[in-house]
Parts: structure tokens; C-alpha cells; sequence
């Protein structure tokens, strides 16, 4: 597997046919995303695996897991490997109706805003991760 830029579009997207993304299953804002991606259409299938989990491990054994279940992470099928805003990025772009906004985002002057946004969904989403928050929660809480 091989590291790759936060846009796909400079990773030879031309050549992506699928993307394997390693959520949080134990995150209920990753899974309210993973639900939300996969109800959209899709350019570029995706997969759900949960991160760390045993098909995780088995299918990428060469990837450090204890960060995939830090930081979202998104694999194509050419072996490149996306880790955070790139892997936001990459899922947008994967989608019919947001691959332009991905490379909006994607671009030198947008790029900034977009890591900042993503770092603090990030930051509320290590809060869910504390042992009691959403007990009781089946994710259609409000």
C-alpha cells in the first residue's frame, strides 16, 4: 500500500475502480457517516469495513490499525492509502453529486478551510468515544 495525496484526482483517479473505507463502528458520528455515504450515489463504489476489526486486519495486514481507528481511512483498490482529510476527500469524490466539491475542497486555496473543518469533527467525535456517551443510543437519538 502506498501513501497518497489528499486528492484522488492526483492520485491517477482515472484508474480507481473502488475504495475500501475503515470506519469507527464504535463511533456513533462514523456511523451515522458511514450510513450517509452509503445512501448516496455512487462514481467510485465503497466498501464498509470496520476499523481494526478482523476483515480489516486480514485484508490489509501490511496497514497500522490502531491508527485507522484514530483517524478515517480509505483504500483503493490501486493500494493507495487516504488517512484523514484525504480520506474525506476521497469519499466525497467517490459520491455522484459531491465529486465537485471534493475538488473544490481539494484545491490550494479551499484545502486550509477544510482540514480545520475536519479536525473538528474530529475533536467531537473523540468526545463520543468517552464510555458512557450515548448509552442507550441506537443512533436515531436527537
Amino acid at each position: 500500500m502506498t501513501a497518497a495525496p489528499a486528492d484522488p484526482v492526483d492520485a491517477g483517479a482515472d484508474r480507481i475502480g473502488s475504495f475500501t473505507v475503515l470506519y469507527d463502528a464504535g463511533c456513533p458520528i462514523c456511523r451515522a457517516a458511514r450510513r450517509w455515504l452509503a445512501g448516496r450515489d455512487h462514481l467510485v463504489p465503497l466498501e464498509f469495513l470496520p476499523a481494526g476489526s478482523a476483515p480489516a486486519r486480514s485484508r490489509f495486514p501490511g496497514l497500522d490499525h490502531g491508527a485507522s481507528l484514530r483517524d478515517l481511512t480509505v483504500i483503493a483498490d490501486t493500494g493507495a492509502v487516504y488517512v484523514g482529510d484525504g480520506a474525506w476527500l476521497a469519499c466525497l469524490w467517490a459520491l455522484a453529486d459531491y465529486r465537485g466539491m471534493a475538488e473544490r475542497l481539494g484545491s490550494p486555496a479551499l484545502l486550509p478551510a477544510a482540514r480545520r473543518f475536519i479536525a473538528a469533527a474530529a475533536a467531537v467525535r473523540r468526545q463520543t468515544r468517552e464510555a458512557d456517551y450515548g448509552d442507550g443510543c441506537d443512533d436515531r437519538c436527537r
